[in-house]
């Protein structure tokens, strides 16, 4: 059965979604002795999940340096605490290292900030925003993205929290432990469509979106019009009355 994708998802359905949970190990990195052996750790991986926070500014003109890199393989997220040990070696040759992949999303955004901490020159990175399109998919956010090709939900409750808190709650590591990993499972499955070809993208117009998504329907099931004719990795579009 081909899986069923759609260029835009429906912001109004990911609130009925069930939440992701990270899956694996969070390890707070807080020394220089620590980033090393993380660094070894994740350089011996096939691919690596990036993502940084910063701690939010709610005054004009105040802005704070990145204060978190998070570092996820397929079980395992390290939160390096750049505002307690900035860029050290390590984490420099892990940010310069061109023999293993680490996947971001607005990863260029990233770069720029963890730049204005120490200078370096980057890596082997890949953007997903640069290659989403390729499967037909325009929404460009982490959490748009997962609900399209996994239906669960990633909670963005934290995102405005103190991340140069001295200790970071649960919830915190929790949140940033899943944007990182959840590239990787981004990654994959675009990847595994483009290969197989076993997906339907119906192409939603940029002035209309369905009041739903029905996401429990298989393809196999859906009435006409909203039957997506199969194709290997081709795309419909809905007219008007199929947003209806």
């Amino acid at each position: 059965m081909n899986k069923i994708i759609y260029s835009k998802f429906n912001k109004k359905d990911i609130t009925a979604l069930s939440a992701v949970s990270f899956p694996g190990r969070i390890i707070t990195i807080m020394t220089e002795g620590e980033a090393e052996r993380a660094v070894n750790y994740l350089l011996a991986s096939d691919i690596v999940g990036v993502d940084t926070e910063t701690k939010p500014s709610f005054r004009r003109g105040e802005q704070h340096q990145v204060a978190l890199l998070q570092a996820a393989n397929r079980d395992t997220c390290f939160l390096f605490r750049l505002n307690l040990i900035g860029i050290t070696p390590a984490i420099k040759r892990f940010l310069e290292d061109k023999t293993v992949k680490k996947v971001g999303l607005s990863w260029h955004d990233d770069l720029r900030g963890l730049r204005n901490r120490l200078e370096f020159t980057p890596g082997w990175f890949i953007e997903l925003q640069d290659i989403v399109p390729e499967i037909g998919i325009k929404d460009l956010s982490l959490q748009k993205l997962y609900a399209n090709l996994f239906h669960q939900k990633i909670s963005k409750r934290q995102r405005l929290s103190n991340w140069e808190s001295p200790i970071l709650d649960a919830k915190q590591k929790e949140y940033a432990s899943i944007d990182a990993w959840a590239c990787i499972k981004i990654y994959d499955e675009i990847e595994k469509l483009k290969l197989t070809g076993n997906y339907e993208l119906v192409d939603i117009p940029d002035e209309e979106m369905p009041d739903r998504i029905h996401l429990s329907e298989p393809a196999n099931t859906l009435e006409e019009p909203q039957k997506c004719k199969l194709q290997r990795g081709r795309k419909r579009a809905l007219n008007k009355k199929d947003t209806k």
